[in-house]
């Protein structure tokens, strides 16, 4: 159910590199940025000594750092880049639980990079728990802004007998989820670029979505929400559900919202838009305090905080009201 185009050389060989780290044992837990940078900067981790520094923690490396099968690998699949003390890896490889993600390199600076971070690993220990409980048939899923595919691959893998559909308008992020996906072995997802769901048809029984939610001066997709302190994207997302889903449908959304004078607007808006209108849905604080080095910036001048938030929300039919 993936594209043609993803069986090109380059993306036929970053999934054999993924195999080959994954028969090697490597294992990497991605950090938040600031803490990747502060652990890069230590004495004696400018250059990489390992798979781990390599491919995790993407530092460059000088060669004979890595054996020949692998720089070959990287060759055919374009991501080996010369880099001032010799080489650097032009992608990061992360474990999910027994999983292995291939997305960008650190820092996540260009336009179409494909972030995977601690965001991820929430978004998707939310998504398992859900599934485990969940006993409606799911029989079609779409995750809005699939990024490396995690979501959409949890999916797949927890609900084998439905229709995944990882959706995102960045090509990169679609070409790497169809590796991520083939990789762990998963045959009933479908890559596809859409526009949240302006590109696809019909309802669908869970939508998933684990959207940017930050303010970004340079609007780097992969990390601007858009907005009022970076909720419009969450917001559009949140529409979108409330036309799309079918009778007995959730939306589960992971974002972060800016808590400012201990209001959080992205709240307020959900209870206005749901009020009196019947639909079951649950909302709850994840992680009270994330990136607080954003609150130096002056898009976050008036916020508090900025947190991880959870909203679940089901489709009534019999209770709507138009």
């Amino acid at each position: 159910m993936l594209e043609p185009a993803f069986n090109s050389p380059p993306t036929l060989a970053l999934l054999r590199l993924g195999k080959l780290l994954r028969a090697r044992g490597y294992r990497f837990v991605t950090p938040t940025p600031l803490t990747h940078q502060r652990v890069n900067q230590r004495p004696g981790n400018a250059l990489a000594k390992d798979l781990r520094d390599v491919f995790g923690w993407s530092r460059p490396f000088a060669d004979g750092t890595l054996d020949e099968e692998i720089l070959e690998i990287m060759r055919e699949a374009e991501v080996l880049q010369p880099h001032a003390q010799g080489w650097i890896s032009q992608v990061r490889w992360s474990t999910l639980s027994d999983g292995l993600y291939v997305h960008s390199r650190f820092p996540t600076e260009q336009s179409d990079a494909v972030f995977f971070g601690p965001d991820t690993y929430r978004f998707t220990r939310l998504l398992r728990d859900y599934l485990a409980h969940a006993n409606q048939p799911l029989r079609r899923i779409a995750d809005i802004g699939c990024g490396a595919g995690p979501g959409a691959i949890t999916a797949a893998q927890m609900r084998p007998g439905a229709e995944v559909m990882a959706l995102d308008i960045n090509p990169r992020a679609l070409a790497l989820t169809a590796v991520n996906a083939r990789l762990a072995g998963i045959y009933n997802l479908r890559v596809q670029s859409s526009d949240l769901l302006r590109d696809v048809d019909g309802q669908f029984d869970l939508i998933i979505a684990n959207p940017p939610y930050m303010l970004d001066a340079q609007q780097r997709t992969y990390r601007h929400g858009g907005g009022k302190h970076g909720a419009g994207l969450s917001l559009a997302i949140f529409d979108t559900a409330m036309e799309r889903l079918a009778p007995g449908g959730t939306l589960l959304l992971y974002t972060g919202v800016a808590i400012v004078e201990g209001e959080d607007a992205f709240l307020n808006a959900i209870r206005l838009s749901l009020r009196d209108t019947g639909w079951e849905w649950d909302y709850q604080e994840i992680d009270p305090d994330v990136f607080g080095e954003e609150l130096q910036k002056p898009e976050y001048a008036e916020a508090e905080r900025i947190a991880c938030v959870a909203l679940r929300l089901s489709y009534q039919p019999n209770l709507r009201q138009r």
